[in-house]
């Protein structure tokens, strides 16, 4: 994604820094692909919701009444509870302050400001996407549903967040493990919502075609300076670096 193009110098197209540089030169960081991957996801988002509404936005797909059923055939205690705590993370107050306030206070405590930043945009951008496109679908709730949750079955919103973070987090470190977890996470909240009765599985995907396609997006305005961002060192903001000496 945030790979450097054409006047990026080396093997692995990383530009040439002295050793007294603060910074990484500035690159050019290719976005096309990326944007266009972004749109085409909430293009299917927008179809998805047109087959909805046209179904009449009450019923459901075969196959997302046989997996509802299963899922509800197999309601534990020893799965109720988990999918309960991603209930939690994923909506509410929890969700809207208390995790992003930790993304961004451990973004900013480890000098990542535009990573911070880029991560508030795509998040509220998810969030307005979101509830647009609940209010224009008006796709009621399943029957069979053990919590509370706000209007509007399609997207998932609760999908939608966990796909955001997991797409923003992974932008943001370029690590491995950092887009595996994010992945496993947004898996397990979309099952967590069908699971509970709260979604069928066509919200999920919408939710998380949503998070992801908006994060993308929102990223390319970002691109070099995250990319320049995220080759700096990253002490947390109590070490002193000689970057801070230089000032």
């Amino acid at each position: 994604m945030p790979e450097p193009t054409g006047d990026a110098a080396g093997p692995d197209r990383t530009p040439a820094l002295p050793p007294e540089a603060g910074a990484p030169a500035p690159v050019r960081v290719s976005r096309l692909w990326w944007v266009v991957s972004g749109g085409a996801a909430l293009a299917l988002v927008v179809l998805l919701g047109l087959v909805i509404v046209y179904r009449e936005s009450n019923k459901p797909f075969g196959f997302e009444v046989e997996v509802m059923g299963v899922l509800v055939a197999t309601r534990t205690d020893l799965l109720t509870v988990p999918a309960l705590v991603f209930n939690a993370l994923g909506g509410g107050v929890i969700s809207t302050l208390v995790v992003p306030g930790v993304i961004v206070g451990g973004l900013l405590l480890w000098r990542r400001p535009w990573g911070a930043v880029y991560y508030v945009v795509a998040a509220l951008a998810s969030a307005t996407v979101t509830r647009v496109i609940k209010v224009v679908v008006a796709r009621p709730r399943p029957e069979d549903i053990l919590v509370h949750p706000d209007f509007g079955s399609f997207p998932s919103g609760h999908s939608a967040n966990a796909a955001v973070v997991a797409t923003a987090l992974g932008i943001i470190f370029l690590r491995a493990w950092v887009w595996v977890a994010g992945a496993a996470y947004t898996v397990l909240m979309m099952l967590s919502r069908t699971y509970l009765g709260a979604h069928w599985v066509s919200d999920t995907i919408g939710g998380m075609l949503v998070g992801a396609g908006v994060a993308v997006i929102v990223w390319a305005p970002f691109a070099e300076r995250l990319y320049r961002e995220q080759r700096m060192p990253h002490p947390p903001i109590w070490v002193r670096t000689s970057h801070d000496a230089s000032r």
